[in-house]
């Protein structure tokens, strides 16, 4: 028997992970309409903090060749979250939002990885392929709980640059094929990827113990 496809393996060793990160209470509170549009901000703001850490490690590596394949400015999502916030809090929005602990170490721990190509694509995949998966469902039911439109609120989940979702989706689960990287190395891959889980999971639980006051009223 052929040995399966590495996005297909990093796919299954991760799933459970994917699972937990998609029970948070934070998230469900959200998707029912439960939380303000300030409680909803909590969660834009810590995402703003961990992809200017995720997109300034991406630049670095844009040269590096293992890297390099998901090194795709159309996903950057610093401008997007910048509207998001201003939308949100107006134009001092930066005065107005703070990353949290486990933002934090997830950021410390991207920087800590931008030197090693395998770490930021481990990232990079839990990041950016959640956002063009399951964020888009989140994105719809956003847009009818706050009535968003495009300009700002919801642009976080928009990917207008990068054409067809589930072609670019092929395409990438292409490149994580192809990676050039021996057993060994695509071993610690996978252990970041869920490490890199567990990080966005701690900061979700986060975000559900500072709004829980206002959705459990």
């Amino acid at each position: 028997m052929s040995e399966p496809p590495f996005s297909e393996v990093l796919r299954n060793a991760t799933w459970s992970d994917h699972e937990s990160a998609e029970d948070e209470s934070y998230l469900k509170a959200l998707m029912a309409g439960r939380l303000g549009p300030e409680a909803y901000g909590e969660m834009v703001a810590q995402h703003y903090f961990a992809y200017v850490a995720l997109e300034s490690a991406s630049r670095s590596l844009a040269a590096d060749p293992v890297a390099a394949p998901f090194v795709v400015p159309e996903l950057y999502r610093e401008e997007a979250l910048v509207r998001d916030l201003e939308t949100i809090y107006g134009s001092g929005w930066r005065s107005r939002i703070a990353p949290s602990k486990p933002t934090l170490t997830l950021v410390a721990r991207i920087n800590q990885v931008a030197t090693w190509p395998g770490g930021y694509v481990a990232h990079h995949y839990t990041r950016y392929m959640g956002d063009l998966s399951g964020g888009q469902f989140i994105r719809i039911e956003l847009e009818k709980i706050y009535g968003y439109e495009p300009g700002g609120g919801v642009d976080f989940y928009r990917f207008d640059g990068i054409g067809s979702l589930p072609r670019f989706k092929n395409d990438y689960r292409a490149k994580l094929d192809a990676l050039p990287l021996d057993e060994a190395e695509k071993r610690r891959l996978i252990r970041e990827t869920r490490l890199a889980y567990l990080l966005n999971t701690e900061v979700l639980g986060e975000l559900a113990r500072v709004t829980r006051p206002e959705y459990a009223a």
